[in-house]
This record gives structure tokens, sequence and C-alpha cells, in this order.
């Protein structure tokens, strides 16, 4: 006959293996996707005022970036939606690449998309902006009845305005799993260490009693 220390034992290590099958239940449809590969910076930078259109443009990533065809594409257009990218961006590693063309003024709008290292696409878009180039003045010659006196008008150059750049948004940024799946293990480890303690000492004091019963 089962003695009730063995019993109160076996009911504890049933409640344990319990607590941590749910803990585990719960835990897992929870943990964060694998985290995808990221925009680190760029050349401009987001918000940056520049005297002129640079003659590239450079975007660096967390990890390499695919180069399957069509799978980096990055458009860049000014204020009045011309488009200044020209050819197609060219990817080494981490970094990609876009050539630009033309004359810009106000904002410039980058949108790109690649294909991360998991084979996942992420996208995201930023600004940067040109100033407004200024007029060349005029002179306009003014003349009376009684005797010609030219006169030169004052030039106004337009005033520069500067359209607030849009702040870079990015898509499939995600937390680390690493951390939720090694409490996961631990709590595991630990639970598995534990009913097998209490089954080794329930099953060698039934032997003991059976032993000494005869």
């Amino acid at each position: 006959m089962t003695s009730p220390s063995a019993l109160r034992r076996r009911s504890l290590s049933t409640v344990m293996a319990a607590l941590v099958l749910t803990l585990v239940a719960l835990l897992v449809p929870a943990l964060p996707a694998s985290a995808h590969d990221e925009l680190v910076s760029s050349d401009p930078g987001a918000d940056a005022v520049l005297d002129a259109l640079p003659s590239q443009l450079t975007l660096s990533f967390s990890a390499d970036v695919l180069t399957d065809a069509g799978a980096t594409v990055i458009e860049v257009t000014d204020a009045a939606g011309t488009r200044l990218d020209e050819g197609a961006p060219q990817v080494a590693g981490t970094e990609v690449t876009q050539a630009l063309t033309g004359e810009a003024s106000g904002a410039v709008r980058v949108l790109w998309r690649v294909v991360s290292s998991d084979g996942h696409p992420i996208d995201g878009d930023f600004s940067f902006s040109v100033p407004v180039a200024a007029s060349t003045p005029s002179s306009t010659p003014e003349t009376t009845t009684a005797a010609p006196t030219p006169s030169t008008e004052a030039s106004r150059a337009p005033v520069e305005t500067e359209p607030a750049a849009a702040a870079p948004s990015e898509t499939a940024s995600e937390t680390s799993p690493l951390p939720w799946i090694l409490l996961v293990v631990a709590l595991v480890v630990v639970a598995g260490a534990l009913v097998y303690v209490f089954a080794a000492r329930g099953r060698s004091n039934s032997a003991d009693r059976g032993t000494s019963g005869r």
C-alpha cells in the first residue's frame, strides 16, 4: 500500500509538471517572430538639408541584401513628382547605391524596397531637401516725357521655403525572440529534473517498504 508521503510527492510532481506545461503553452504562441533586416543608415540622411542634389544615394542595411532581379527598387522624386533616379540600383553586400540625375529644389522623397537575407521583403521611405533656387533679378528701364532717366527696379528674390521632410518609416522591425526561447528551455529542463527526482524517490520508497514487509 502506498504511504501518504509517497502520494503527496507524486501529487506535487504532477502539479509541477502541469504548471510547466501550461506556462510553455502560454509562452510559445506569444514569442515574437524572427527579426528581419532593417535600414541602418542612408547618405543623404533623413531630414538632411543639402546645397544640391547629390550624384548618388546610398542605403546601408543590417545584413546582406538579396541580389535577385527586381528585388531591389528605389524611387527618388522631387516636390513636383519628377523622377530623379537613373538606372537600376546596385547591390553590394549590405549597401545599395542608386545613381541620381537632374536638378531638384525643395523636398526630395526616397521610396525603397529590398529583400532581406531571410527572404522577406522590407520597405520604407524618408526625405531630404535641397534649397529652392532663387530667380535671376531683372531690370526694367523707366522713361519720362521730359527727359529719359532710366531706373532699375529693385529685384526681389523669392522667399526660400523648405517643406518639412517626412520622418523615415520602416516595416518589419521586431525584437529578437532569443530571451524568450532561453526562458522556455530553462523552464522545461527544470521541470523535467523535478519530475525525475520525485519519481525516483517514489520508486525508492516503494522498494524499501516492499523489502521491509517480507
